[in-house]
């Protein structure tokens, strides 16, 4: 190939990337399998094992009222036990999300005998979209309604190495 055959088709390939939107929020992740993910909410970090070994570990930010297991609706807490990952949502109005399968039966019986709800919708996730919402973020430590908050790009990194279905054991 000549020199100017081979230049145009460099500006050409250049031209077509200056298109491009920007970096995507999908990543891929060819490493060891996540066989589980462990929450300790007292120290505020995620660990992403494979089987034994820690491959990544995250600092994180929890609901409102952090202490003990979410029990009902709006009780601002993180639930404690062991879930799955179930479900993402890659249009959340936080940067990426991955659902965990609170609430089990347990947690709907326990909740039905207090006469109320057992709240649900727990996620892992990044930061919020909303301007007004990041902004409240920034300003107060565990500032989510009961989820797991972390980084952006912490979220991105999360949503490619955990598949549904991976265990999810949440520790006091």
């Amino acid at each position: 190939m000549d020199r100017r055959t081979f230049g145009l088709g460099a500006a050409a390939t250049l031209g077509l990337a200056g298109c491009s939107s920007g970096p995507s929020k999908f990543r891929s992740y060819n490493g060891p399998e996540v066989t589980s993910v462990v929450v300790n909410k007292g120290a505020r970090k995620v660990y992403l094992l494979h089987h034994e070994d820690v491959l990544r570990e995250y600092d994180m930010e929890l609901g409102f009222a952090p202490l003990g297991h979410k029990q009902i609706e709006g009780d601002g807490k993180t639930p404690e036990g062991t879930y799955l990952i179930d479900r993402r949502n890659p249009n959340s109005r936080y940067h990426l999300s991955i659902g965990i399968s609170y609430p089990n039966g347990q947690d709907r019986a326990k909740a039905s005998a207090m006469g109320k709800k057992p709240g649900g919708e727990i996620f892992i996730h990044g930061e919020p979209n909303s301007a007004k919402e990041r902004k409240r973020a920034a300003r107060v430590d565990d500032w989510t309604a009961g989820c797991i908050a972390v980084t952006n790009d912490e979220i991105e990194e999360i949503y490619a190495m955990v598949r549904d279905g991976t265990v999810i054991t949440l520790r006091p």
